[in-house]
């Protein structure tokens, strides 16, 4: 044979391993349409207030809630989302109108809202989050803190369309 032929076995040796690896999951193509949606968590709708207004900011601030907002399937950011945020804070009760407030992803699909310092509510010190717009389906979370020391708080959504 001459070099940089390919002969029947070769070929053949070849196909084969490649059809073994991706039977055996070896090989796993990019799978963009695999993202799957956010789900609500248990006690995210605690307190929910439907159409809480956008603000600039919650109280007199110093804690910060970001995060980000995602289409299922293909992950593509999803600007001018509406995110309401509330919780317990050094300023209020999470039953508290003023408590709560909303804000919308920019073109990159990131949110991010000052508010007070979250402060331990039934033992834990967490937030609450809903993606209320409509276009998608709605998801509340219920992200908890790991400690109450902390200054910011972290929740992403992957939306599936309504």
């Amino acid at each position: 044979m001459r070099p940089g032929l390919i002969d029947r076995r070769t070929l053949l040796a070849a196909g084969g391993a490649a059809l073994a690896a991706s039977a055996s999951g070896l090989l796993v193509p990019a799978r963009a349409a695999g993202l799957a949606p956010t789900p609500s968590m248990r006690g995210g709708s605690n307190n929910y207030r439907p159409g809480a207004p956008i603000v600039e900011r919650i109280g007199g601030g110093g804690f910060w809630m970001t995060g980000t907002v995602r289409r299922a399937g293909d992950g593509a950011p999803l600007p001018g989302q509406r995110i309401q945020i509330w919780a317990h804070t050094t300023e209020g009760y999470e039953r508290d109108p003023e408590s709560h407030g909303a804000t919308l992803t920019d073109e990159n699909g990131v949110f991010r809202l000052e508010m007070p310092q979250i402060v331990p509510a039934f033992g834990q010190p967490h937030g609450h989050l809903a993606y209320d717009s409509g276009d998608f389906e709605t998801v509340f979370l219920r992200p908890v803190m790991a400690s109450s020391s902390d200054t910011s708080l972290e929740a992403h959504f992957v939306l599936q369309p309504a």
